[in-house]
């Protein structure tokens, strides 16, 4: 496969990354040559970019040979095995690790300037590349991103040869790679235009991605509710002019992996979100309060009527689990009214049984999405949807068990919200 540029490349890339889009991920580009096709992935997954500086770690008397890499934040990858096996000593150790730091944090500064990098903790983080001709930067990049607290790292480049493929298919969650051409020499010869990839322009890529994604960031805010103070992560409303607060189930947090790839993809069809954690660390503690419908769904009703002082939109609400019993009680609560009800609920793996004789009261229209293998959350849905009077559907994501975890199931939940959401929320109120 022959790639025109760096940009073409990452236009391909992109589509074979495309399943990812959902799950809210954060795209590291390595300097210098992988910016520019980490920007066009970024740019095709509606995906925040940012570049990841790493220093090898060389033996002294081998610099090729690297005993372990550091990153930005204090992050360092050591194997002890080589560190033994070519005698460093601590005192080597210790003086390529300040000589590789200073240089780390040059690069560093010179990439981002002042802006602050982007955590990774709990994300999935795709590392780019322009290609691999060994992949020991490129493998010490993922390393890196893993120790600064990714939860998942895929490594995506469009060309490597086929033995580093297989040795790196192996350390890292997934690789994505478009072209393992036999009798591979160079990365170089696999594009029609391979010219250097100056500093200015990486700072420039960046600048423009950063930009972009400050159009619409999410912030972290405190929101007042049920006589306490609890933590979210709010995005502003977009093109569709309303909100979805989520409300997550027993044993998750409002930075749950799930919740936030089905927000993702609502901020990318023009929908502001908030991700909320309905119980503070001391009253999760104590596992009743999880199972505390009331109190939940109170505190769902004061943080709609946060979001609508902030921005007066159409509010919906996503619960999993619990969450979901929650929602549905806290629309049977505040009706459907312009300006101060809930406009619309999807469930996701849901519990709407426990909000018992609340279903009847419910008026806003009501999606309940449950895995066809989840058969006793499934049974429990059927049950709660007889006793719901408002407009409802019940949707089976075939093969999908309770936590969404099979290949495109999750992609299909998002689909399905995104759908309701829209369609009921830019919609006049009844």
């Amino acid at each position: 496969m022959l790639f025109a540029d760096r940009a073409d490349a990452g236009q391909r890339l992109a589509e074979a990354l495309h399943p990812l889009a959902t799950s809210d991920p954060v795209v590291l580009g390595l300097p210098r040559g992988g910016v520019p096709v980490a920007f066009r992935v970024a740019a095709e997954l509606g995906a925040a970019l940012d570049v990841i500086v790493v220093r090898k770690l060389g033996v002294p008397y081998h610099p090729e040979l690297g005993f372990g890499a550091i990153g930005e934040g204090g992050v360092r990858v050591i194997s002890e095995d080589i560190v033994r096996r070519g005698r460093v000593s601590e005192a080597d150790v210790a003086a390529v690790e300040r000589a590789e730091e200073a240089e780390l944090l040059r690069r560093a500064r010179t990439f981002r300037g002042e802006r602050p990098r982007i955590p990774l903790a709990g994300r999935t983080v795709i590392v780019v590349d322009d290609g691999i001709a060994t992949g020991a930067t490129a493998l010490a990049a993922c390393e890196v991103a893993r120790a600064q607290g990714a939860a998942r790292v895929v490594l995506a480049v469009p060309v490597a040869p086929p033995d580093a493929a297989e040795r790196l298919g192996g350390q890292v969650d997934e690789l994505v790679c478009l072209s393992t051409p036999h009798g591979f020499s160079a990365v170089g010869e696999w594009y029609r235009d391979f010219g250097q990839t100056p500093d200015e322009e990486v700072v420039s890529l960046l600048a423009r991605a950063a930009a972009r994604s400050s159009s619409r960031s999410t912030v972290e805010v405190a929101v007042e509710a049920g006589g306490v103070v609890l933590p979210g992560a709010f995005t502003e409303p977009g093109d569709v002019g309303a909100v979805v607060v989520f409300a997550h189930g027993s044993g998750s947090s409002r930075h749950s992996p799930r919740n936030r790839s089905v927000a993702a993809a609502l901020n990318r069809a023009g929908l502001g979100t908030l991700l909320l954690d309905l119980l503070t660390p001391a009253e999760e503690a104590d596992r009743a309060n999880v199972f505390d419908i009331g109190t939940l769904a109170g505190r769902l009703v004061d943080a709609t009527a946060w979001v609508q002082r902030r921005a007066p939109v159409p509010v919906g609400l996503f619960g999993a689990s619990t969450g979901a019993a929650a929602a549905l009680r806290a629309a049977a609560a505040v009706g459907t009214e312009r300006g101060t009800g809930i406009r619309a609920v999807v469930s996701r793996g849901g519990r709407p049984d426990l909000a018992g004789d609340f279903l009847g009261g419910v008026r806003a229209p009501t999606l309940l999405v449950v895995g066809g293998e989840d058969t006793r959350v499934l049974e429990l849905n059927q049950q709660a949807q007889a006793q719901l009077r408002c407009e409802n559907r019940l949707d089976v994501v075939a093969g999908a068990t309770h936590l969404f975890e099979e290949p495109g199931a999750l992609d299909e939940v998002s689909e399905l919200a995104r759908e309701w959401f829209t369609g009921h929320l830019s919609a006049p109120s009844a």
